[in-house]
């Protein structure tokens, strides 16, 4: 159910009351660590919840968090439960989170080696009950906030510790693949985020819109308690409490085979230049960043470095037919923006993204697997998970027919399960080339559908505030 509200009413969020995790970015350089936990008892559960409160870091004066470090808490749906929520406030969440994402799996195309069988416990089961997540912009302050974790746990012994992940930056700065990350992120209305979030823990930046952003997104597509794109307010989860300032996680453990991407395209390019260029096609960036609608043919370390063009570009104006950026690239599936060949509101099916490494690095050209665990966590945010995360990866990352691709697959994740071809436009009209057999680069390890309390909220469900 949900109330309707005029959508051109300007919006304001309550930054203090919102988790950092959600409007902003992590601190760069940075550490992390995502600690999995499962609660035996609603009340060492809610003690836990109250004891780690005052280190919850909010989107106000995010490059200041208490004790200079990031601390994020979510909860799965049975960890609702576990923590002694009532069933009509249960009952109340939307199907999908109730369900989980293991449970939903075949619908976002993890299934083969990437089924919930195959992933890494205990993601996946039922006892995934609080995600805790603590970064820092280097190692000792991260390593601090967990022992401050860690102490909030001493005397609670129905809370267990079930998981630590680690994530890192790369010496690089880049993902496993070599490429700059975290571009492009969606322009929310009343946020207001600095132009280069980048700055991230250095201070509130420059406001603005992000250039290349697009239109603003009504922030209720985001955050609960806001109107959507359609002036649409939602009226649950349940009580009020709840309703505030959260969101909706899909937090995902991909594992990246580094060494199968370098060896497809050293065997179907014939120099190090078209090996560049044939990454640079299925992302829709070349690695430094620069995006293809504005470079196409060679690099450009300026543009990609220059925070006010580098994302600042139109598939319609540009490119309406692919040819620089084929529509089949990573990036355009994701976030197809402008392009002539999508019918649908993609404003109404943003999500956003928040990325980081974990493992080491593979050596610069090796191109046999070591057999480490490397990749990447992503936590993509909504109020919507079926509308928002869950079509993004059926119909445009898993699906080709959107944009008249028949069964091709997003070329960089895609499951390759009945697809396992990528169309390259030439710049001659009416030419292309397919590359043909891609492996899967990219398979799950694991992943969670969980949700985001604002603050209040968490002291509600810590007993604080009924």
């Amino acid at each position: 159910m949900a109330d309707r509200t005029d959508p051109s009413a300007p919006q304001a969020l309550e930054l203090a009351d919102i988790q950092g995790a959600m409007l902003r970015k992590r601190p760069g350089p940075y550490v992390g660590s995502y600690l999995l936990l499962r609660v035996g008892t609603p009340s060492d559960g809610r003690r836990l919840l109250a004891r780690l409160l005052p280190h919850v870091a909010s989107a106000a004066r995010w490059w200041d968090p208490p004790g200079g470090a990031w601390l994020g808490i979510a909860l799965s749906h049975s960890g609702l439960r576990a923590l002694g929520v009532r069933q009509e406030s249960l009952d109340s969440f939307p199907a999908e989170f109730i369900a989980g994402m293991a449970a939903r799996a075949a619908r976002i195309g993890d299934t083969g080696e990437s089924g919930p069988e195959h992933w890494d416990a205990p993601l996946g089961s039922p006892d995934v009950h609080l995600v805790v997540a603590a970064f820092a912009a280097d190692r000792a302050a991260c390593d601090s906030l967990v022992e401050t974790v860690r102490e909030a746990l001493r005397d609670l012994p129905a809370v267990q510790l079930l998981h630590r992940l680690e994530a890192a930056q790369l010496p690089n700065g880049r993902t496993h693949l070599g490429f700059v990350d975290n571009i492009g992120k969606p322009n929310i209305e009343g946020t207001g985020a600095p132009r280069d979030d980048r700055a991230g823990a250095a201070g509130p930046g420059h406001y603005g819109d992000p250039p290349g952003a697009g239109p603003a997104v009504k922030a209720g597509e985001f955050v609960l308690g806001y109107p959507d794109q359609d002036g649409v307010l939602a009226t649950q989860p349940l009580p009020d409490a709840l309703r505030r300032n959260g969101t909706y996680v899909a937090f995902r453990k991909l594992h990246v085979r580094v060494a199968e991407f370098r060896r497809y395209l050293k065997e179907n390019a014939s120099s190090t230049a078209e090996e560049e260029l044939l990454a640079a096609k299925m992302v829709g960036r070349w690695r430094s960043g620069a995006p293809l609608v504005l470079a196409p043919s060679q690099d450009d370390p300026v543009l990609a470095a220059d925070a006010a063009r580098h994302n600042d570009f139109s598939y319609r104006e540009q490119d309406p037919e692919g040819r620089r950026c084929p529509v089949g690239s990573h990036i355009r599936r994701m976030n197809p923006r402008d392009s002539p060949e999508v019918s649908v509101d993609v404003l109404r099916h943003c999500i956003l993204r928040r990325s980081t490494t974990y493992g080491p690095e593979l050596p610069e050209g090796q191109l046999t697997d070591d057999g480490a665990a490397r990749g990447i966590v992503f936590l993509f945010m909504g109020t919507d998970i079926r509308r928002q995360f869950e079509f993004v990866k059926r119909q445009w990352a898993n699906d080709g027919n959107f944009a008249g691709l028949e069964t091709e697959q997003d070329p960089l994740t895609g499951n390759r399960e009945g697809a396992r071809t990528f169309t390259v436009p030439l710049p001659a009209r009416a030419r292309r080339r397919q590359y043909e057999q891609l492996p899967r680069f990219v398979v799950t390890k694991g992943g969670e559908y969980l949700f985001l309390p604002g603050i209040r909220a968490l002291h509600w469900i810590a007993g604080l505030d009924r």
